[in-house]
């Protein structure tokens, strides 16, 4: 029932901004104000997302928990979204969402009211399964074979023998 009055009354709070704003500066400047904000805001989000992207790929190398930055980089890409809609209320919130610190306080804000009941990451972090019916650790010895080829001088023998039936 919220998603319904959400979809219903910001369309509509659009529209009586649009006509009051055109009302009191004239329809030009309204447009230029819709059509520079789109452009400013496509921009602004290029640039954050870049850094939000970034940020996790540190964090991923790290070994760091990347929920904070996958949690920056949707909300810049909602904002981009938003920013992209024609309207003042919409840029408002889209701009809003680009500023690092009102995105770390609703960061925080979703953060307490979300319960995480098992979070593991690292490399102790996964459990080795076994088809072993006892249950027990499988081993983690991989036997094979290789032939090394020599970069400069590759062989041209045909097909390797995977495609072969």
């Amino acid at each position: 029932m919220l998603l319904l009055i959400l979809f219903i009354g910001i369309p509509l709070f659009e529209i009586t901004l649009f006509i009051q704003v055109g009302g009191a500066i004239g329809l030009g400047w309204t447009l230029f104000i819709v059509v520079g904000t789109a452009v400013l805001g496509a921009w602004m989000v290029r640039s954050q997302g870049a850094r939000a992207m970034l940020n996790l790929r540190t964090s991923f190398s790290n070994l760091q928990d990347p929920t904070e930055p996958l949690a920056h980089g949707a909300m810049i890409l909602f904002s981009g979204a938003l920013l992209l809609t024609p309207g003042f209320f919409t840029d408002f919130i889209g701009f809003s969402l680009l500023i690092p610190a009102v995105r770390s306080a609703v960061y925080r804000n979703l953060r307490d009211r979300i319960n995480i009941q098992n979070f593991k990451m690292g490399p102790n972090s996964q459990q080795s399964h076994s088809s072993n019916p006892n249950g027990e650790a499988g081993d983690s010895v991989i036997d094979g074979e290789f032939i090394e080829v020599d970069p400069e001088n590759p062989s041209q023998d045909g097909p390797s023998g995977w495609t072969k039936h």
